[in-house]
């Protein structure tokens, strides 16, 4: 026993050993890493004013799409949804008392929309990268969008009634219903139709759809799966994900909706939003999650014309490190000159700035 306790300290003291190593590399390898890093920002900037019109040209296409989805969502959210039964012994979980919105309609594409689009502004003027705004932009229009387009569309399907149906459709508290059992409503018409929109919750598919993708954004702008265990980022990287449950509890507390109404739609949001995110931008824990693809793709374009009147044959790697910069490692064949500067940690296994 005491033997095989004195072989796992040797085994732990040549562990530490390694790492103090592998800790003496990276110090050496500092210096030179930085320098490339701080040219290769410097060169990196892509601002509006002259890459905007070739950028928005190049997904001209998407954006008419995006009008069309508009179209789409203003038509279904003017028809008539399907009139479900609703028998008398139905009205036992639908006499909710009606109540205002605690979050209005109008605050939704205030939180879930422009909020979004301000923080992608504002890293924007961070870096001047035109690519990270339009991508960030357009990724977060098809999320809140193409939500709304499946949300509406199964709201006006399923004609679920809300909580408050009763009041809605008996405002004076006297129910009637005809010779099948069904209701006859004789309430506000406009209340009456609203009233068969319980299922998916609108309020949660928006909230979670919009704040949702900026929780996928600030995560891959921050860092916040860089390994280094700061809670701090984690905690800003769910603030975005608590705001959207909080909205989607109010449409219980206020009648609007029964709880598996809120689950699908946040569930429905978020899915979506994951999905649109990555059409644009890599895994927000990958070491190149911070910026889009369209990003890599530019900078490889500008360095491989920058490179192209050399005779001889050059690969050039890039890493992206927390600080925002790239390493540029350029290796050319039969070249001793190059040999100081080890491979790129991370470029080996990508290609054209993708993994």
């Amino acid at each position: 026993m005491a033997w095989s306790k004195l072989g796992s300290l040797f085994s732990f003291l040549k562990f530490q050993g390694i790492l103090q190593r592998l800790r003496q590399q990276q110090q050496q390898q500092g210096p030179p890493q930085s320098e490339r890093a701080t040219e290769a920002a410097k060169r990196a900037e892509y601002p509006i004013r002259t890459y905007g019109t070739k950028v928005a040209w190049n997904h001209l296409h998407d954006w008419l799409i995006l009008m069309l989805l508009v179209i789409i969502e203003v038509g279904l959210f003017v028809i008539h949804p399907f009139y479900r039964f609703v028998g008398k012994d139905m009205m036992g979980d639908l006499r909710y008392p009606m109540k205002d919105n605690t979050v209005p309609l109008w605050a939704v594409p205030i939180y879930s929309v422009l909020l979004p689009i301000c923080v992608s502004i504002f890293f924007y003027y961070r870096r001047k990268d035109v690519y990270d705004l339009h991508h960030s932009v357009l990724g977060l229009l098809f999320a809140v969008l193409i939500t709304a387009v499946i949300t509406d569309a199964i709201k006006d399907a399923v004609g679920r009634p809300r909580p408050d149906f009763f009041w809605r459709c008996f405002p004076d508290g006297k129910d009637v219903y005809d010779k099948w059992g069904n209701v006859v409503c004789h309430g506000n018409k406009a209340d009456i139709k609203e009233g068969h929109k319980s299922f998916p919750s609108g309020h949660a598919s928006w909230s979670f759809a919009g704040l949702g993708y900026l929780s996928l954004y600030l995560a891959g702008k921050i860092h916040t799966f860089d390994r280094q265990g700061h809670i701090t980022k984690l905690c800003i990287t769910v603030i975005p994900l608590l705001a959207a449950s909080l909205v989607a509890v109010s449409r219980v507390d206020d009648y609007w909706h029964h709880w598996n109404d809120v689950f699908a739609g946040g569930f429905l949001g978020l899915v979506v939003s994951a999905f649109c995110y990555r059409q644009f931008f890599p895994n927000p824990y990958d070491d190149d999650g911070w910026g889009p693809y369209a990003y890599f793709d530019a900078l490889l374009e500008e360095l491989s014309d920058n490179n192209g009147d050399g005779a001889a044959q050059t690969t050039n790697q890039l890493t992206a490190h927390p600080n925002m910069g790239v390493h540029i490692v350029n290796q050319t064949q039969g070249s001793k000159g190059d040999s100081d500067y080890g491979p790129s940690s991370r470029l080996d296994d990508i290609e054209l700035g993708r993994r």
